[in-house]
C-alpha cells in the first residue's frame, strides 16, 4: 500500500513539473516574442517597414540600420554616459547599502525601529514631481551628469533585501570574530560581505538595470544632447528628433525607416543586460530567496 502511495506521489510529483515547465516556457515565449519582433524589424529592409510586412522573420534582409547605428558617434557617446553612470551607480550602492543595512539588521543597535519607519515611509510615499525636480535642480544637477547618479544610490526596497540577508548571517560566525577582536567595519568588509555573494548580486543587479534604463530623471534634468545617456538617445532615434538622422532617413539610399532605426536602438540597449545577467542568475536567484526570507 505504502508502495503504490509513493508511486502515485512521484507520479503526481512528476506530472506538475511538466505542468509548471509548460507554463514557464509559454510565458518565457511570450516575453520573447516582443524582442524577437524588433530584432526582426531592425534586420529588415526600408520597403518592408513601409509597407508593415515585418512579423517575426526579418523581410528584405539588411544590416543597413545596424551599421548606421553603430556609426553613430553620438549614439556611442551616449552609451559610454549610461555605462559610466551605471557603474558608478552600482558601485555606490552596494556600499551605502551595506553600511546601512548591517547596523539596521541588528537587535541591539537602539535606532533600529526609527530608521526602519523612515525607510518605509520613502517605500510608500514618493516625491511629487515638481518639488523632486526643484530639489535636484536646487542642488546644481541641472543639466548635469550627477543627476544620473546621485538619486539613484538608495532604494528602500534593496536596502531590505540587503537587511534580509544580514539577518540571516551565523551570529556565531561574528560572535567568534569578536573574540578574535574583529571591529565592526573589518566585521563588515572582511567577513560578512565575502560570504554575501549572492545578496551583492541580486541587489547590483537590481540597481544596475534601474540606472541603465533610467528615464524619467535624465528627461526632466538634462537639456544638454551631448550629456544624453542611452535611454534618451534611444527616444531621440525613435522619433527622428536629430536632423542628421531625417536627413539620412529621407534620403534615396537609405534602405532603413525610423521604424527599423528604432528597433536596432532598443535591442542595442538590451544586449549589455542579455550578456550580464547570465553570469550572476545563479546568485541572483540564491539572494532573491533569501531576501524573502525573512523581513
Amino acid at each position: 500500500m505504502k508502495a503504490k502511495n509513493h508511486i502515485r506521489e512521484a507520479g503526481g510529483d512528476k506530472a506538475f513539473r511538466l505542468v509548471i515547465t509548460a507554463i514557464l516556457a509559454l510565458f518565457g515565449v511570450i516575453m520573447a516574442i516582443p524582442m524577437i519582433a524588433e530584432l526582426a524589424m531592425s534586420l529588415s529592409s526600408k520597403i518592408a517597414a513601409q509597407t508593415n510586412s515585418v512579423g517575426l522573420l526579418p523581410v528584405g534582409f539588411t544590416f543597413a540600420s545596424w551599421n548606421f547605428m553603430l556609426t553613430n558617434a553620438s549614439l556611442w557617446r551616449s552609451f559610454g554616459i549610461s555605462v559610466l553612470s551605471t557603474a558608478i551607480v552600482v558601485a555606490a550602492s552596494l556600499l551605502i547599502n551595506a553600511m546601512m543595512a548591517y547596523p539596521l539588521s541588528k537587535k541591539g543597535f537602539a535606532p533600529v525601529k526609527v530608521l526602519m519607519l523612515f525607510v518605509v515611509f520613502t517605500m510608500i510615499f514618493k516625491a511629487p514631481t515638481i518639488p523632486y525636480f526643484l530639489a535636484l535642480r536646487g542642488y546644481g544637477l541641472y543639466n548635469n551628469f550627477w543627476a544620473m547618479v546621485l538619486p539613484q544610490l538608495i532604494s528602500a526596497y534593496n536596502l531590505l533585501v540587503m537587511r534580509s540577508f544580514f539577518q540571516t548571517f551565523p551570529a556565531e560566525v561574528e560572535e567568534a570574530a569578536e573574540i578574535d577582536g574583529c571591529g565592526k567595519f573589518r566585521m563588515l568588509f572582511r567577513i560578512v560581505l565575502p560570504s554575501s555573494k549572492a545578496v551583492i548580486a541580486t541587489v547590483g543587479l537590481f540597481y544596475g538595470v534601474g540606472a541603465w534604463n533610467q528615464y524619467a530623471t535624465p528627461l526632466m534634468m538634462i537639456q544638454d544632447t551631448k550629456k544624453f545617456p542611452l535611454q534618451l538617445k534611444i527616444h531621440q532615434l525613435v522619433n527622428a528628433a536629430s536632423g542628421d538622422m531625417a536627413a539620412a532617413v529621407k534620403a534615396s539610399t537609405a534602405n532603413y525607416t525610423n521604424d527599423t532605426l528604432g528597433a536596432a536602438a532598443v535591442i542595442f540597449a538590451l544586449v549589455p543586460v542579455l550578456i550580464i545577467y547570465p553570469f550572476i542568475q545563479k546568485y541572483f536567484a540564491k539572494g532573491a530567496m533569501l531576501g524573502s526570507v525573512k523581513g
